[in-house]
This record gives structure tokens, C-alpha cells and sequence, in this order.
């Protein structure tokens, strides 16, 4: 007879919140019209034959609001750095000055805040059926485990309403940061 899988409930915490950052990420890379370092991180950058991520060959920095500087290490650099930032669907226009890049930040237009909006509710959603799929995987260990007696009823249902308080308050944090986040965008 196999043994049934064991219940964590602070592992599925932990996938949950790793779930939460992965959303935070997501979000972080979404242009509100205001500079964000996390804005480039989507950019790969040919460099030495392989694609590097530009936060590997640059340090990326917020002088001003409206400015993302990015300090490219190595001067040979510059070039497929800049060329990376244009080509990338960011829609920035990268201006060099030796070995800093330059990139202002464009006003949205309001028909392009409400898109950013739509993105980020794509985002969430995402989020939320990851948290309901870790749930999931949850209250199947704990079927397994009322199947084969290794737990009582009570064990069980109590297992249970913890699981699904997790997923609750990791689903308020998903709305919460989605609300932050939009009123971040619409605000001009």
C-alpha cells in the first residue's frame, strides 16, 4: 500500500506567496507613465553570444519620475542595450549619452491606461486560479488522507477550513494589489 502524500500547510502558504510575488512581478512590469526600474526587466539583451537579462549588464535607476537611466558596465554594450530597449514593445526611445541610456517615460493616453488596466485584471485572474489550484492540491492530499484513515473527520475538516482560510486571505491580497495597482495606472 502506498503512503498517502503528507499535508503542509505552510508549504501551500508558501506556494501561495510565492504565487503573490510572481503577481507583483507581473504587475511591476506594467507602464503606469511613471519610471520603474521593474519596467525593463522583460528586455533581453544580446550580450557575450548569449541573452542576458539588461539588469545583468546595466544597473537601471529612477533619477526623476519620468526618467529611467540605465548605466551600461561594459562600453561595448551600449549598442545592443539600445537596440534591445527599441526593439522591445515598450515603445521607448532610448537616447545614449557614452555609456547612459536614457529613457523618458511618455504620458499614457487614456484609451492606452484603460488596456494597461485590462493586462493587469489578466494578471490577477492568473494569480487567483494559481492560489485555487494550490487549494486544490490541498483538499486532495487531505481526500487522500481521510481515504485511507491516516486522519480523522475532524482532523480533516479542520485541515480543510484552514486551507481554504489561506486561500481566502491570499485572494483579498490578489484584489487588494490589483486595486493599487489600477488606481496607480488611471491616475494621471
Amino acid at each position: 500500500m502506498a503512503a498517502s502524500p503528507t499535508f503542509d500547510l505552510g508549504d501551500l502558504t508558501r506556494r501561495m506567496q510565492s504565487s503573490i510575488a510572481s503577481f507583483k512581478h507581473e504587475l511591476g512590469t506594467l507602464r503606469t507613465g511613471r519610471a520603474s526600474p521593474n519596467l525593463l526587466d522583460p528586455i533581453q539583451v544580446e550580450a557575450y553570444g548569449q541573452s542576458m537579462h539588461i539588469n545583468q549588464v546595466a544597473t537601471v535607476s529612477v533619477p526623476e519620475p519620468r526618467l529611467l537611466s540605465v548605466q551600461v558596465w561594459d562600453r561595448s554594450m551600449v549598442g545592443p542595450v539600445e537596440k534591445a530597449i527599441r526593439e522591445s514593445s515598450l515603445g521607448l526611445n532610448p537616447q545614449t549619452e557614452g555609456q547612459v541610456i536614457r529613457l523618458r517615460i511618455p504620458e499614457l493616453t487614456q484609451d492606452r491606461r484603460k488596456d494597461m488596466v485590462k493586462v493587469a485584471h489578466k494578471y490577477a485572474e492568473g494569480a487567483r486560479v494559481a492560489i485555487r489550484h494550490i487549494r486544490r492540491d490541498g483538499m486532495d492530499i487531505l481526500k487522500a488522507k481521510e481515504k485511507d484513515h491516516s486522519m480523522s473527520e475532524d482532523e480533516n475538516v479542520r485541515a480543510a477550513d484552514q486551507v481554504q482560510k489561506e486561500t481566502d486571505k491570499h485572494i483579498v491580497e490578489i484584489d487588494q494589489l490589483l486595486a493599487q495597482k489600477e488606481k496607480e495606472i488611471m491616475t494621471v
